[in-house]
């Protein structure tokens, strides 16, 4: 791997650090510079599959969630953008290139003439179906340089991480995050 790119570059900087800065300790650095370039090359790997599929990931991110909530596979565009926690105008703006494309239908809801139902196409459904099956198969390669009992590992670490990351959002001790229950494995 190139060094440039490679895991060894958030330990250089942080050397780089140590020299000029002795006064500091950058060794923080290293496990979040990696972390960083290890979401940022993650986040290449899963674009490429979403891609060959002719979609963003937000775009699967969507027809996903539509997919998941069962037959008849609709959901109002208010479930899922609480779902997706995007604004209302990020949400219209994938509804619209999703229903140009043909992968979604929007239709008043029988309910409330007022209302819309966000509903999958038999090509929505098809494509999520085949993308999905790609995704957690690259997502598999992905995890492929871990064992099982490190995978879990992993998940547990990151999971720690982010109740942390919260906690410290609204001031809680980031101890607490020791004893969190993992986040939901349905990424």
């Amino acid at each position: 791997m190139d060094e440039a790119i490679g895991p060894e570059r958030a330990e250089r900087i942080a050397e780089q650090w140590r020299r000029e800065r002795p006064d500091i300790d950058p060794s923080p650095m290293v496990p979040l510079g990696r972390l960083s370039q290890a979401a940022q090359l993650l986040s290449e790997r899963l674009a490429a599959v979403f891609r060959d599929h002719g979609l963003g990931r937000g775009d699967f991110d969507v027809l996903a969630s539509l997919r998941r909530s069962g037959a008849p596979y609709a959901l109002t565009p208010t479930a899922l953008w609480s779902q997706l926690m995007l604004t209302s105008g990020t949400m219209t703006s994938r509804l619209d290139r999703l229903e140009k494309n043909g992968f979604i239908t929007r239709e008043p809801s029988p309910q409330d003439r007022r209302a819309v139902i966000v509903r999958l196409t038999d090509k929505g459904l098809a494509t999520v179906d085949a993308a999905v099956v790609d995704h957690v198969a690259n997502e598999r390669r992905i995890l492929s340089a871990f064992s099982p009992g490190e995978v879990e590992q992993l998940s547990e670490l990151l999971a720690r991480l982010i109740v942390a990351l919260g906690q410290a959002e609204g001031g809680a001790p980031a101890a607490k995050a020791r004893n969190a229950e993992p986040p939901s494995k349905s990424i």
